[in-house]
């Protein structure tokens, strides 16, 4: 099967749309304050640079069919808005927490997904097998 042909059940989609929005009412104003105030002082002009050169670099990404973070990236693009006034305009301590958020996350991640599978496996093989005369 192509990617082109995969089918995504909309229950799925509906459920991952959720997750996403629980999570922006729950945390995402810590999210847009750090990108938006900790990382370096923005202005509007800044501020439509960064997010102009995040989407020019998600939307080349995404024609070459490379999976990317849009925040990773926004991220980055704030960092570069900083660079372009000096090297002393972006906060080092606050880049610093982020790149460790990132390299902690990745991992645990993968980690809980590899327990959440084997717990889920061994619970609907129980159902199935339950189920059955």
């Amino acid at each position: 099967m192509s990617e082109a042909n995969i089918v995504i059940p909309i229950d799925v989609l509906a459920w991952g749309g959720f997750g996403i929005v629980a999570g922006l009412i729950m945390w995402g104003y810590r999210v847009i304050a750090t990108i938006g105030k900790k990382i370096t002082e923005l202005t509007p002009t800044r501020g439509f640079a960064a997010e102009f050169a995040a989407a020019s670099v998600v939307l080349f990404a995404s024609k070459l069919g490379l999976p990317i973070s849009a925040t990773h990236t926004l991220v980055g693009a704030v960092m570069g808005v900083g660079f372009a006034r000096g090297l002393n305009s972006v906060r080092a301590e606050t880049v610093k927490e982020i790149v460790t958020s990132w390299a902690v996350t990745i991992p645990v991640g993968a980690t809980f997904a590899v327990i959440y599978t084997w717990i889920l496996t061994k619970l609907l093989s129980y159902v199935l097998m339950s189920t059955i005369p």
